[in-house]
C-alpha cells in the first residue's frame, strides 16, 4: 500500500507479462520446484509451465542473460521434496553470474549474491550438483577460456547468507569450452567427474575432489564438429555389473554418442560387451581406476543438436533416497525436431520412440530442451523466441500433445496500443511482429484473476517494427503501424479473429453487437518476402487457382506454406501464430522520406497523424491521413529533428508533438469540411535541455506532460488557443523519462494519475490535482505528488518505451481498478492493476 499525500491509498499487482526467451543456446532450466527459467534481454524471466503464464523477472543484470540454472535442477527433483527454498544461478554476456533464492513458503525473491570474480567475457554455460540439502558446487564457462569450479554453502534459514569459495580455475585455451556437465563419482566418495566440450570437437574428461583441484583425465575424440551439449547420467545398476555412468553427447556434426564410464575392474567381467571391442581411455580418480567407451552413436537429426538431456531420475521412496535413472535421452536441434531415444528391450540397441516438432522451413530450430522433473512433459526453445510444449496424455502408450506456454516478443518492444474498448492489447517490436495479448475469460486459471495470452500474431514483417496506432471509433478493427521502411501500413481483422476475440471475451466487450455482416476476408497470407500480407476470402477459391498459386507445386524458396485461419477456441500454440493469424494488409501510406518513428490516432477515428526519423526540418513535417480513404491531408511543418511522439487532446482540437529538438508543438486541428482538414501551428516551444522522449494530455482539459532525457517531467497547459503556460516541474527523476501516460480520475477536481516510465525500467505515478485559489477563480495552482513507486521486480529491467491506460472498472464500491499497459527494451510487455 502506498499514500499519496491527500489521503488516497493504492496497491498495484502484476496481472500480466509477455516476453520471449533470449536466442541462445543453455537459456533454459527447467527446476525441481517445477518453474522454468530463462533470459529475456537483461531479465531473468520465470514461469510456471501449469499455468502457461510468466509470474516474475528479476532485475539486476547489466547485459544479456546467457544462461540459467536451478539449483537443484529437474535432475536432483527426487531429492528435493522436502526443500523450502530453491536457488537459481543466472550468468550473462558481460561475464557476471547472480545466485537467486526462491522461497516456497511466501513465494518471494532474492538477490542473494553475485559471483565476486566475474568471467572476463559471456558465460556460456553453467552446470551444477546438490551434494547435500545444504551444500552445492557449480561450473561455469566462458568466451575468455576459463573453466571455473565454486562450492556453494546454502543457509540453514530462510534469509541466512550463502557463502562462495572458488574451488578451481582451469584455462582451456583459445579454443572456449561451451558446455559443462558435473557428477559425482559412483562408489567413489567425494570424487566428482567434469565433462567439458566445446570448439575444438573434443570431448575433456577432468577429475577432482570435493574441495580440491581438477585434473586432465582423458580425452574423448569422434565428434568431428562442435561440441554443444554434454550431459551425465546418474549411476546406473545393472545386473550383472557394478554401477556405470553414462554420458551423452551432441554436436554440429548432426550426431548424439552415448560413453559409458565403468570401472576398470569390472570390465573384464563382461566379455560380450561393446565395450570390450571398443576400449576407451582409462584413467584413475582417488583409489580407482576408470574406463570410457562408446556404448552407441544416434543418429537422426538433419541438423546441428544443440541439446541432449537424461530423463530425470524418479524417486521410489519418500525421502528420495531410492530412485531409479530411466534408460531416457532428449536430444533437441535445428531442424526443429526434439526426440526421444532409449534402448530396445532385447537387443539394447537405442532408438528413436518419439519424435516432436516439424522438419520445416518456415523458421529455424531448436536451441534446447529440457525434461519436466516427473518426466510426463518436454519443453524446447526456438530461434523466434518461442516455447514448445509437449505433455504425455497416454495412460497405456505415449501420447504426446502440445500444451500452451507463454509468449512475448524476442526483442525490444517499441509500441503498444489498447484494443478500442480494452479488450485486447496490440504491441509491436523489433522482432518485427505484431501481437495481440487478451484475456481468455473461459479458461479455468489456477490463479483468480484471467488469465491472459497471445490470441494472434497480426503481422510478420520484414522490418522492425517501430510505431503502432488502433483506429478508434466504429466499425471493424483496424491498426495502422510503422517500420524501419518509408510506409506506413493499415491492416484490418478479418473473420477468423473476430470470431476469436468473441470465444476470448465471452461476448464482455459486446462485441457480437458490432461484428461486421460483411467481412468476406477470413485471413491472410504472407507474402514471399515478408513485406506485405494478402486477403484469403471467405469463399474459397477453385482448386484449378490454388494450384496456379501454389507454383504448380514446385518447391522454390518463393513458395510459402498456406495459411489456414479457423476460429480459435482456446488460445493457440506458436506454430498455429506464426502462420494462421494473420491480418490482411488493406492500405499502404506513402509519402514520408525516411523510416517511420511515431503515429497516432485521434479520438474519434477519422484521422492519423505520423512522423518518420528525420535531420532536417524538410524531412521532420507530421503528415495527416483521413480514415477510411487514407487520403493525405495535410503536412505540419514544426521541427528540425525526428518527431518522437504524438496525441492528439481528448476532444481532438489540438495535435501535440514532442522532438529530439528539444521543443514541443502544439497544432490546431478543424474539420472544415466532410474530406478537409485545417491546421495552424498554435506555438512551438524549447520545452527541455535534453531530447524530449514523451509526452500526454490531461482527459479533461488542455494540459499536458512533457517528458525528457533531462530526468524532468513539466506541466503545461494551453491558453486561449493561442499560447502555452508552464504549471509546474516534477521533481528531478534518477533517470532519462521515456514514457507518459494520464489517467483522468475526476473530472470536477480536475485530478489524475499520471504514470512516469524511466530508461532504467522503473514505474513511478504521480498524483495531479488543482485547486482554485480564492479571489482569483481564473487561476488554478497545480498540485504533484509522488503516489506510488513500483516495486523494482514488477518493473522492466531496461527503458520503458510506452505506458497506456485502459478504462477504469469499478472493481468495489470504494476503490477503483486501473491497468495500466507497459513495454521496454527488455522485450516484455506488462499490464499492471492499479488500485486506489
Amino acid at each position: 500500500m502506498a499514500s499519496n499525500g491527500v489521503g488516497m491509498q493504492s496497491r498495484v499487482e502484476r496481472v500480466f507479462i509477455g516476453a520471449g526467451c533470449n536466442r541462445i543456446v543453455n537459456n533454459v532450466s527447467w527446476g525441481a520446484c517445477d518453474l522454468v527459467s530463462f533470459g529475456a534481454q537483461n531479465a531473468v524471466a520465470i514461469f510456471c509451465p501449469k499455468t502457461a503464464q510468466i509470474i516474475t523477472t528479476l532485475p539486476g543484470h547489466k547485459a544479456y542473460v546467457n544462461c540459467t540454472h536451478w539449483l537443484p535442477s529437474n535432475k536432483f527433483a527426487f531429492k528435493a521434496k522436502n526443500l523450502e527454498r530453491h536457488y537459481l544461478l543466472s550468468g550473462d554476456a558481460d561475464g557476471a553470474i547472480f545466485l537467486w533464492e526462491f522461497s516456497l513458503v511466501d513465494k518471494k525473491w532474492r538477490n542473494v549474491l553475485q559471483v565476486p570474480e566475474p568471467h572476463k567475457k559471456g558465460v556460456t554455460c553453467i552446470s551444477a550438483i546438490i551434494v547435500s540439502h545444504s551444500d552445492a558446487m557449480f561450473v561455469s564457462t566462458s568466451s575468455d577460456g576459463a573453466v571455473n569450479v565454486w562450492e556453494v554453502i546454502l543457509p540453514s534459514s530462510s534469509g541466512g547468507e550463502c557463502k562462495l569459495s572458488c574451488l578451481d580455475s582451469i584455462f582451456v585455451g583459445r579454443k572456449p569450452m561451451v558446455t559443462l556437465s558435473l557428477v559425482e563419482l559412483p562408489g567413489n566418495y567425494g570424487h566428482l567427474a567434469l565433462a567439458m566440450g566445446g570448439l575444438d570437437n573434443k570431448i575433456h574428461i577432468y577429475i577432482g575432489e570435493r574441495r580440491g583441484k581438477f585434473a586432465r583425465a582423458c580425452e574423448l575424440k569422434g565428434h568431428t564438429d562442435w561440441i554443444r551439449s554434454l550431459d551425465f547420467s546418474f549411476p546406473i545398476y545393472a545386473s550383472n555389473e557394478t554401477s556405470s555412468l553414462l554420458l551423452v553427447s551432441s554436436s554440429q556434426d548432426k550426431g548424439i554418442r552415448i560413453w559409458k564410464m565403468v570401472l576398470h575392474d569390472s570390465v573384464s567381467n563382461d566379455e560380450t560387451s561393446l565395450a570390450s571391442y571398443i576400449k576407451g581411455p582409462i584413467f584413475s580418480a582417488g583409489s580407482f581406476s576408470y574406463q570410457i567407451s562408446l556404448e552407441s552413436l544416434l543418429i537422426g537429426h538433419e541438423d546441428w543438436v544443440y541439446s541432449v538431456e537424461w530423463q530425470p531420475p524418479q524417486s521410489l521412496s519418500v525421502d528420495g533416497d531410492q530412485w531409479y535413472q530411466p534408460q531416457s535421452i532428449l536430444s533437441a536441434s535445428m531442424d526443429k525436431t526434439m526426440m526421444i531415444w532409449q534402448p530396445e528391450k532385447t537387443s539394447g540397441i537405442w532408438m528413436n520412440v518419439v519424435t516432436v516438432g516439424e522438419l520445416s522451413h518456415c523458421a529455424l530450430g531448436f536451441y534446447g530442451g529440457h525434461w519436466s522433473p516427473n518426466g510426463d512433459s518436454i519443453l524446447a526453445h526456438g530461434y523466434g523466441g518461442s516455447f514448445h510444449l509437449w505433455r504425455n496424455v497416454g495412460i497405456d502408450f505415449d501420447d504426446w500433445k502440445t500444451q500452451k506456454v507463454p509468449s512475448g516478443h524476442f526483442a525490444a518492444v517499441s509500441d503498444i496500443s489498447w484494443g478500442r474498448g480494452g479488450e485486447y492489447l496490440l504491441s509491436v517490436s523489433h522482432d518485427q511482429t505484431t501481437r495481440i495479448f487478451s484475456p481468455w475469460c473461459n479458461e479455468s486459471s489456477l490463479e483468480d484473476r484471467e488469465a491472459w495470452h497471445e490470441i494472434a500474431r497480426p503481422q510478420v514483417h520484414g522490418h522492425d517494427i517501430n510505431c503502432v496506432t488502433i483506429i478508434k471509433g466504429k466499425g471493424n478493427h483496424r491498426f495502422v503501424s510503422g517500420a524501419e521502411e518509408k510506409v506506413a501500413r493499415v491492416f484490418e481483422a478479418p473473420l477468423s479473429f473476430l470470431k476469436t476475440l468473441n470465444h476470448a471475451t465471452l461476448n464482455k466487450s459486446g462485441l457480437a453487437d458490432e461484428l461486421p455482416v460483411n467481412v468476406q476476408i477470413l485471413g491472410a497470407n504472407m507474402s514471399a518476402l515478408g513485406l506485405s500480407q494478402k486477403p484469403i476470402y471467405a469463399q474459397a477459391a477453385s482448386p484449378e487457382s490454388n494450384e496456379r498459386n501454389n507454383n504448380e507445386g514446385l518447391d522454390t524458396f518463393e513458395t510459402i506454406p498456406e495459411a489456414v485461419p479457423v476460429e480459435l477456441t482456446e488460445p493457440p500454440i506458436e506454430e498455429q501464430l506464426s502462420w494462421h493469424t494473420l491480418w490482411p494488409e488493406s492500405h499502404k501510406l506513402y509519402g514520408h522520406g525516411n523510416e517511420l518513428f511515431s503515429v497516432c490516432c485521434d479520438h474519434e477515428g477519422k484521422l492519423v497523424a505520423s512522423s518518420c526519423k528525420a535531420q532536417s526540418a524538410s524531412v521532420a513535417e507530421i503528415w495527416l491521413w483521413l480514415v477510411g480513404s487514407w487520403k493525405s491531408v495535410g503536412r505540419l511543418h514544426s521541427h528540425s529533428l525526428t518527431v518522437t511522439q504524438l496525441e492528439f487532446s481528448h476532444d481532438n482540437t489540438f495535435l501535440l508533438a514532442v522532438s529530439r529538438d528539444r521543443h514541443f508543438s502544439v497544432f490546431a486541428i478543424k474539420h472544415s469540411g466532410q474530406d478537409e482538414i485545417s491546421h495552424k501551428l498554435v506555438i512551438k516551444q524549447e520545452a527541455h535541455k535534453r531530447i524530449i522522449w514523451t509526452c500526454s494530455w490531461n482527459p479533461f482539459g488542455h494540459e499536458f506532460a512533457t517528458g525528457s532525457r533531462d530526468k524532468t517531467v513539466k506541466i503545461w497547459e494551453v491558453e486561449n488557443e493561442s499560447s502555452v503556460k508552464l504549471l509546474t516541474t516534477l521533481p528531478t527523476f534518477k533517470s532519462s523519462v521515456t514514457a507518459l501516460s494520464w489517467l483522468g480520475i475526476d473530472r470536477q477536481k480536475n485530478s489524475g494519475l499520471l504514470a512516469v516510465g524511466m530508461e532504467s525500467g522503473l514505474i513511478e505515478l504521480w498524483s495531479l490535482y488543482n485547486t482554485k485559489i480564492e479571489n482569483k477563480s481564473s487561476t488554478v495552482e497545480p498540485n504533484a505528488s509522488p503516489f506510488v513507486r513500483f516495486d523494482p521486480f514488477l518493473c522492466h529491467v531496461s527503458a520503458v518505451h510506452r505506458l497506456k491506460w485502459r478504462k477504469a472498472k469499478k472493481s468495489e464500491e470504494d476503490s477503483t481498478s486501473m491497468e495500466l499497459a507497459s513495454c521496454g527494451d527488455d522485450h516484455c510487455v506488462r499490464i499492471f492493476q492499479v488500485d486506489i
